[in-house]
């Protein structure tokens, strides 16, 4: 089966699964349940699109189909900046109430945080990818031992809302929030999309990219941004999801099996559409919101990544 036809295969189940989480048992509700029910699907779209184009950009970078984006340790800063604020100003305070703050807040200081990590070690350059992987995992073990010292100590009922910010969740999303990152991606988007023809030269590796006459570590730094962006935005939107960008990125080249970073990243946005959308509707209409997807995704991505694991070791 042609990448064409298999690509309109998942756009349609994608906008089935949009459809059929849109309209289903409306009754009427055109002015209550029909926009709140549209701001959910435009999160879901939003948040599918960013973690699958950021994941699989990721993985081409660092040739390695394991690795997700969080291992720089943005989910971990995310959940830090949560604690601290609750901790130190409280739960009452505008960073906490006020959403619209708080997102913008959590963007810029996971964005910083990533150009001060790569600024730091690209500036005499020469530096590997790997040593920025390891740095990062030791950064985000280092946030995550912090984080959970302040949850120690803060107050239970405190607690409850740090630990609301620690699980995914698509339930009472701010429509203002939705909107500015839309703006926000799309703005990105543009700039990002005329550099996924650098990614097939990339993923034959770094000496390659170099004798083709790529600039290397130009555009690896400028991926890198675009991936913090990206994941900084989710991230914030509806909050850390750990193994979803693994499921679809992976899925996507099992499916499609073509080098060509435009059919890749198409497809991974398509399935991760159809996850979050179709799974969102099973937490909804099946479990009757006693989970969170979140919970859902990281069981199945968990469990897909041992697989990967076993998989990578039988290979060698």
């Amino acid at each position: 089966m042609r990448n064409s036809v298999k690509m309109l295969i998942l756009v349609l189940i994608a906008t089935v699964c949009c459809a059929i989480y849109l309209f289903q048992d409306l009754n009427g509700s055109y002015d209550y349940a029909l926009p709140r029910r549209a701001i959910k699907i435009i999160a879901m779209v939003l948040t599918g699109f960013t973690i699958a184009y950021a994941t699989v950009v990721f993985q081409t970078i660092t040739h390695n189909r394991i690795l997700t984006p969080s291992i720089m340790g943005l989910d971990s800063l995310y959940l830090l900046l949560q604690t601290v604020i609750i901790f130190f100003l409280g739960s009452a305070h505008l960073f906490v109430v006020n959403k619209q703050v708080n997102f913008i807040l959590s963007v810029a200081v996971m964005i910083g945080f990533a150009l001060l990590l790569y600024q730091f070690l690209f500036k005499k350059g020469g530096q590997s990818i790997y040593f920025l992987l390891l740095v990062g995992i030791i950064v985000g073990t280092f946030f995550s031992s912090i984080s959970t010292f302040f949850q120690v100590l803060i107050d239970p009922n405190e607690f409850q809302i740090v630990q609301d910010r620690m699980f995914a969740s698509f339930n009472n999303i701010n429509s203002d929030l939705v909107w500015l990152a839309l703006i926000i991606v799309g703005i990105v988007v543009i700039y990002a999309w005329r550099h996924v023809k650098y990614l097939d030269v990339l993923s034959l590796g770094r000496e390659m990219a170099i004798n083709l006459g790529v600039p290397y570590d130009s555009i690896v730094k400028q991926m890198l941004v675009i991936v913090a962006i990206f994941i900084s935005i989710s991230t914030a939107l509806v909050g850390p999801i750990t193994f979803f960008g693994l499921i679809v990125a992976n899925l996507s080249y099992q499916f499609f099996k073509t080098y060509q970073h435009k059919v890749l990243i198409s497809g991974a946005v398509a399935m991760g559409i159809i996850a979050l959308v179709g799974g969102q509707w099973i937490v909804e209409r099946v479990f009757t919101f006693s989970t969170t997807l979140s919970v859902i995704i990281n069981f199945i991505g968990g469990v897909y990544f041992i697989y990967l694991l076993l998989k990578e070791r039988k290979a060698a």
